[in-house]
């Protein structure tokens, strides 16, 4: 590991800490108090250095108020998983039946809450298993660095430990289906089939057009955290969450706490060709990896947004850019010689669990019924 890389770590392992503001804040409270000593003219200095460490110590234990406020207002909804060190949120409901267990997880470094709207749902059909990945939703930090090879390895040992019996199918979209592949193929024995919803192509970050959004993603993480630590919340983050039993709501609440940032910003510098090139041999499914695991493509038919990818090229080039993104995610059906694809209703975009959350639920459904049966996939 690269020292700089060493130093990054260590830096978004303290700041993951809500109580990292009073330390930092211990500083320039230091810095003003030798400047004071020295006298003379350094004592405007260095009280100006100590009016700065008051305002962060203050602007520290407001946010700390805050998370307190946060933790009594929406307590983890599921139980807390012990991992040896850190522990994970793991929400089960619903019966098994004869069919696997369905375990979901939403793009992005966000908590599983983010997909409950689908886990409502799916509950009332079948077992189903939201899980928060460490630093998200109701999760601990967990060590760092994150890596989604990392994660995999932790959403196998949660399961297991949370007592939830396999096999199961793997359900998840955008970064979340690059982490549940990731899942299957280390563990195929615990697996019945893996449902990709528009998940994330390895290729489209090592070789795509610079995407600028994902290149400053890690940057805005870390400036979040600081923030954050400093009792900048915005405004919905203060009042509006507390009072809301919306689960988008309540999982923006429960994320105003440092770790959500500060591991966020981890995993995303796996999202550049840097860090795929770093971390890729760990983080991608190749080409047959996953043997003849039943797999299921789910994605819409077209590209909906993306503009700010689209659009600033010449009509050529973009006619290019937009055949990569439309076939770049089609290599995930190279990695089991048992996939096939489903398109999502017209109108919809990579948002379309959140947008057709029925649809995506009748189709994990029916895939289980396949799975159960023995018939996954039929030529």
């Amino acid at each position: 590991m690269r020292p700089d890389t060493r130093a990054t770590d260590a830096t978004l392992r303290l700041l993951s800490r809500d109580w990292a503001g009073l330390v930092i804040a211990l500083l320039p409270a230091a810095a003003g108090a030798w400047c004071i000593a020295l006298g003379s003219g350094w004592r405007v200095l260095g009280g100006v250095l100590c009016a700065a460490a008051l305002a962060l110590a203050l602007g520290s234990l407001r946010h700390l108020v805050h998370v307190a406020r946060v933790r009594v207002r929406h307590p983890p909804p599921g139980r807390m998983v012990d991992l040896g060190g850190h522990r994970m949120h793991i929400l089960a409901e619903g019966d098994r039946g004869t069919r696997p267990t369905v375990v979901w997880m939403p793009g992005g470094h966000v908590g599983g809450y983010a997909l409950y709207p689908l886990h409502a749902l799916a509950r009332e059909r079948m077992r189903s298993v939201l899980v928060d990945r460490p630093g998200s939703g109701w999760s601990d930090p967990g060590p760092f660095p994150r890596t989604t090879a990392a994660e995999a390895v932790e959403l196998l040992a949660v399961l297991e430990r949370g007592g939830e019996k396999g096999p199961y199918v793997l359900v998840g979209h955008s970064f979340g289906g690059l982490l549940m592949a990731n899942a299957a193929r280390r563990r195929p024995d615990l697996v019945s089939g893996l449902v990709l919803l528009d998940p994330t192509p390895p290729d489209a970050i090592a070789f795509g057009p610079p995407v600028p959004a994902l290149r400053r993603a890690a940057g805005q993480q870390i400036a979040i955290a600081m923030r954050r630590l400093f009792g900048l919340h915005a405004l919905a983050d203060r009042n509006g969450a507390h009072a809301s039993e919306d689960p988008a709501q309540v999982l923006s609440a429960v994320e105003t706490s440092a770790k959500a940032a500060c591991a966020a910003a981890s995993i995303l510098r796996e999202l550049s060709p840097d860090g795929i090139t770093r971390d890729g041999w760990h983080t991608v499914v190749h080409d047959g990896d996953l043997d003849s695991l039943p797999l299921l493509l789910v994605a819409p038919r077209d590209l909906t947004g993306g503009d700010e990818i689209f659009d600033a090229v010449d009509a050529r080039e973009n006619a290019r850019v937009r055949h990569f993104f439309l076939t770049v995610r089609e290599r995930f059906l190279a990695t089991s010689s048992n996939a096939r694809r489903v398109y999502t209703p017209a109108g919809t975009g990579h948002d379309f669990p959140n947008q057709v959350p029925e649809f995506v639920v009748q189709v994990v459904s029916s895939f289980l019924d396949d799975c159960a049966a023995g018939t996954p996939n039929p030529p």
